[in-house]
């Protein structure tokens, strides 16, 4: 076992911090409904806690069901309206929208550190991302474009859906949002959306931009609401007959229930759900750009993202030499520590239940026969907060959660073991053989392929899942049909025009 120093010791008081956001008006404690900051109608809050300090930044309006129902009912007035807006006139809402957010960037960024414990760097990335969301539908929103059939004389219309329910997770906080509300938005939809209740913060705050931006009364609602309230509003946005269609991204489970709940309406619905990504390393791969990437694809965000690999196979003649370059770089590039102390580039997992989640996987593992080769613990730091260093499992068996084991299989036994899983949403593989790279890349039971890259996501990809990973694609050209209809109209020739 290899012993590391990952560590950044520095004193953090998370209300100084929260001070140093220059915007204090991007720092809003209240639901935005109707164009307004409203307060629960119960009087409610609820505290949301920074990770990497374990101290309360602030309260937020707690909203239940009735809220909700009225934030509902805002959206579908404000939808009258905003679907007969011009395509011409979204877009240019939109991007003044995408420029206040590039020009809070800062602020944003600091503000999803103190609540979501991102590394600072690592949330000016995820904000100019997010932001790139909005760009690119308010520019596709010019584009959606129907169709006309040259005979009989008909033609296909896309008309948006209507008013959209959007729940959001914590680990992108400002991401998950702006490609689920920009594509809304852009199709001529108006949104309701409950953010984490860990990570509140930055949806509201991208609610102030949008007002300024001139985005209208009711088209863009944010109803926060704790652990407690979550299961009652999720309910009222998968079964009120005003929605016409969910986003959700989160877990498989929770979204097998949103999924069996809004089907009493028959309301359109996108899942982008659970994966365990595999991660292949070939025999002829480049063991340099395989370990960056593996670096950069399982660490990001502390391990807290969907697309990360989570099954790692590399073959027997390149195993030990790829396990020694992976631990020198992760020893040498990562830093743990509060998320605004310089130098930091791993940071803390959300809550207390997500540390004690690893240490079981942990327990798990090395009781199935697996070897700690480093990290492996919480770490020694002067600061409170869900700590746990990056760690290196060797010679993981196969049946464990999380794999890191050596594969002297062939090819398509490798293929089989990838696709043996009931989800499917990213998969990664390295190679030099040009051949394989297609062979493979087609054989992977996964909505998206990363051959020779550990990073996948981009505004101008479709981005989702097969099987048990969900249904519907954000991003790209593809991202804006999930928020229309189509509809056919027949235009009879036969009728006298005067």
């Amino acid at each position: 076992m290899m012993a590391a120093q990952f560590t950044v010791n520095i004193q953090i008081k998370s209300l100084d911090e929260l001070a140093k956001i220059n915007d204090k008006s991007l720092i809003q404690s209240q639901a935005y409904v109707d164009g307004r900051w409203v307060s629960a109608s119960s009087g409610k809050t609820f505290d949301v806690t920074d990770p990497g300090t374990m101290q309360k930044i602030g309260s937020v309006a707690d909203m239940d069901a009735d809220d909700v129902r009225r934030a509902i009912d805002a959206a579908s007035r404000a939808f009258e309206s905003w679907k007969n807006t011009t395509a011409k006139e979204r877009s240019l809402i939109l991007r003044r929208w995408f420029d206040l957010i590039i020009s809070n960037k800062d602020d944003l960024a600091r503000l999803m550190t103190l609540e979501g414990g991102k590394p600072l760097a690592e949330a000016s990335g995820e904000v100019v991302y997010g932001a790139s969301f909005i760009e690119w539908f308010g520019e596709e929103a010019k584009r959606a474009y129907g169709d006309v059939v040259p005979s009989p004389l008909s033609s296909t219309r896309m008309v948006p859906v209507g008013v959209v329910g959007i729940i959001t997770p914590y680990n992108f906080p400002n991401a998950m949002i702006t490609r689920k509300v920009g594509a809304a938005l852009a199709a001529g939809c108006t949104v309701v959306v409950r953010p984490a209740h860990e990570t509140p913060y930055s949806a509201l705050a991208l609610c102030e931009l949008a007002e300024r931006a001139g985005v209208p009364r009711g088209v863009f609602n944010v109803v926060p609401c704790s652990a407690e309230n979550t299961p009652d509003v999720g309910k009222e946005l998968t079964t009120n007959e005003a929605i016409r269609k969910v986003s959700f991204t989160g877990s498989t489970a929770v979204g097998k229930m949103l999924t069996a709940q809004a089907a009493g309406t028959m309301k359109r619905v996108s899942m982008e759900l659970g994966g365990n990504a595999p991660f292949i390393v070939f025999a002829d791969a480049d063991l340099d750009v395989a370990a960056e990437q593996l670096v950069a694809c399982k660490f990001r965000n502390s391990g807290q993202t969907c697309v990360c690999a989570n099954r790692i196979y590399v073959h027997e003649s390149v195993y030990d030499d790829f396990v020694s370059r992976l631990a020198v770089l992760v020893e040498k590039r990562l830093r743990i520590g509060h998320g605004v102390s310089e130098g930091v580039n791993f940071g803390p997992l959300i809550t207390e239940r997500g540390l004690q989640k690893i240490e079981d996987q942990l327990k798990r593992a090395v009781d199935a026969g697996a070897r700690v080769f480093l990290g492996g613990k919480r770490p020694d730091i002067s600061a409170a907060g869900y700590f746990f260093e990056p760690t290196i499992l060797v010679d993981v068996p196969m049946s464990c959660e999380e794999t890191f084991g050596r594969c002297v299989h062939s090819e398509e036994e490798v293929i089989r073991r990838a696709n043996s899983v009931p989800v499917g949403l990213a998969g990664y593989f390295f190679s030099r053989d040009i051949g394989r790279v297609f062979r493979v890349a087609e054989a992977l039971e996964v909505g998206m392929v990363g051959a020779n890259t550990g990073i996948i996501s981009t505004e101008v990809a479709p981005f989702g899942g097969v099987k048990e990973s969900g249904f519907g694609r954000e991003g790209s050209r593809y991202g804006i049909d999930e928020y229309m209809n189509i509809k056919y109209i027949n235009i009879s020739c036969k009728c006298r025009v005067f």
